[in-house]
């Protein structure tokens, strides 16, 4: 049988459906071989989620929960390995493109739909995010299926479209606050176009809201129960103290999306954003700027004001790839979509052969990109090898960092590792978990990256430095533990 005669065999609908599938399950299967194969190390922020999956709460000292019962879930039906771990991300992100490429279809059509769901997969920002566990990958997929279920409820209300996005609504909160930035979208949506304005008389807007304010509901009382600690820790995280002027952080930031996005597609962003301002444009181009623009021009205020880290505007490039692909495909910019898509296909393996060969991983000058992904296992045998000479009550640590890894990677130690805080006031998730009290058994076993200790080792009768061990991070960087056996606690 032909290639011909077989298309007309089959309907268009689901050959774009089916390549869709394929795709996007052939790019699944390449990002969880690199992930199995990944000489990488759990960077501190994935290891800290780990520790919170161990102990499932309705919140955390610096995120919501989801993130925890997502790698708890995961956890149970696979185990506690790097690879486990971190099994969610490529998933999600792969269950997020075919939400996609269902939110195309609906604005567009199937080829569109298709397109899209590629290039979100292959975005640069996606490829080395679904390397990682982290509180952006639930935080998108509930993104995406709040913007497929917004777009189906602009063609007809629909109580099953209004649950899902009331769902979506409330567990993309209970994985990062930053999915609050949807209702500003949706209230631009409805500035600039009449269509979705019905929300506002209808029972069902009412209802959406209230379903996602029922779901994020424990974690508002977590909250109250924990002086709104989360919540606080958000607000630091936006540093609007000091000079609030800071131009060289909105042009680092502003930069930083063209990696993200990629350079072509965020160029076409910005034309696109251009014309519209000039001449104006379409009902669907309009909802996919409404669910994109507003975030990056609120982040890169944020940027302009103090600081924003590059993945701080994550959630404009679900709708902004969709606008990116049918504008280049409506307009017959070929060449130009297939540059990108080269492009990004390119850094994709790049990120995940890089990934693999990390622990040799050579570059030229003094860059080693995977530095703070190396050597946590060689430093807790380090760690280790101390704790099988001698009897100690504690393991105590004075950086979140050094915590996050211990606890990780003497997992299977049964001397509990407890965090040194220097205050009343808690600075991070250990201090406030499990800060270290005093009462335990002599000697103590301080761990730490820093040659003096006397900031810690002055509020104990006897300070004996143990041993300073090298530790490889990269074929250039080394990192130093210090190890310290502390007794006779005197207090603060």
């Amino acid at each position: 049988m032909t290639r011909s005669e077989f298309s007309s065999l089959v309907p268009s609908t689901n050959r774009y459906a089916l390549a869709a599938l394929i795709c996007l399950g052939l790019l699944l299967l390449l990002r969880l071989f690199g992930l199995a194969n990944a000489g990488t190390d759990l960077f501190f922020d994935e290891a800290q989620y780990w520790s919170w999956s161990q102990a499932l709460d309705f919140g955390y000292f610096s995120k919501p929960p989801l993130i925890a019962w997502l790698i708890a879930g995961f956890g149970t039906m696979c185990g506690d390995s790097e690879f486990c771990i971190r099994a969610a991300s490529p998933v999600l992100y792969a269950l997020a493109a075919g939400l996609i490429y269902l939110t195309g279809r609906a604005l567009y059509d199937e080829r569109i739909g298709f397109w899209s769901a590629i290039v979100f997969a292959t975005l640069p920002g996606i490829s080395f995010s679904a390397g990682l566990i982290s509180t952006d990958v639930p935080l998108l997929f509930f993104w995406t299926l709040a913007l497929l279920a917004w777009i189906n409820l602009q063609k007809g209300p629909s109580w099953s479209w209004a649950l899902v996005l009331g769902t979506a609504l409330g567990l993309g909160m209970m994985a990062k606050y930053a999915m609050v930035y949807f209702v500003l979208c949706a209230g631009v949506h409805m500035v600039v176009s009449e269509r979705p304005r019905w929300m506002l008389r209808d029972v069902k807007g009412l209802t959406i809201l209230a379903l996602a304010a029922l779901i994020v509901l424990p974690n508002i009382l977590w909250n109250i129960d924990n002086g709104w600690i989360t919540v606080s820790h958000t607000a630091d995280n936006a540093n609007w103290r000091g000079n609030l002027i800071k131009p060289l952080k909105m042009l680092e930031f502003a930069g930083s999306q063209f990696g993200v996005f990629g350079p072509i597609l965020m160029a076409v962003l910005i034309g696109v954003a251009y014309g519209a301002a000039r001449k104006g444009t379409n009902e669907m181009a309009r909802t996919l700027l409404s669910f994109s623009l507003p975030i990056i021009a609120l982040v890169t205020v944020q940027a302009l004001l103090s600081r924003a880290h590059a993945n701080w505007a994550a959630t404009a490039y679900p709708a902004a790839a969709i606008l990116v692909t049918a504008t280049l495909l409506k307009n017959d910019f070929k060449r130009l979509f297939a540059a990108s898509l080269g492009l990004h296909a390119i850094v994709l393996l790049a990120i995940t052969v890089g990934a693999i060969l990390a622990p040799g991983l050579y570059f030229p000058g003094r860059i080693d990109p995977f530095a703070r992904v190396l050597g946590w296992r060689e430093t807790a045998q380090s760690v280790r090898g101390a704790l099988d000479g001698r009897s100690y009550g504690t393991i105590l640590t004075e950086d979140r960092l050094v915590t996050a890894e211990m606890l990780y990677y003497l997992r299977d130690e049964s001397v509990p590792v407890r965090s040194w805080r220097p205050g009343d006031v808690p600075r991070d998730h250990f201090e406030f978990s499990r800060p270290f009290d005093g009462n335990a058994q002599d000697p103590v076993l301080l761990v730490s990256l820093r040659p003096n200790v006397r900031h810690v080792s002055d509020h104990f009768a006897r300070a004996e430095p143990l041993t300073s061990q090298k530790v490889a991070a990269g074929p250039k960087s080394v990192r130093t533990v210090y190890l310290t056996a502390l007794s006779g606690y005197k207090g603060k």
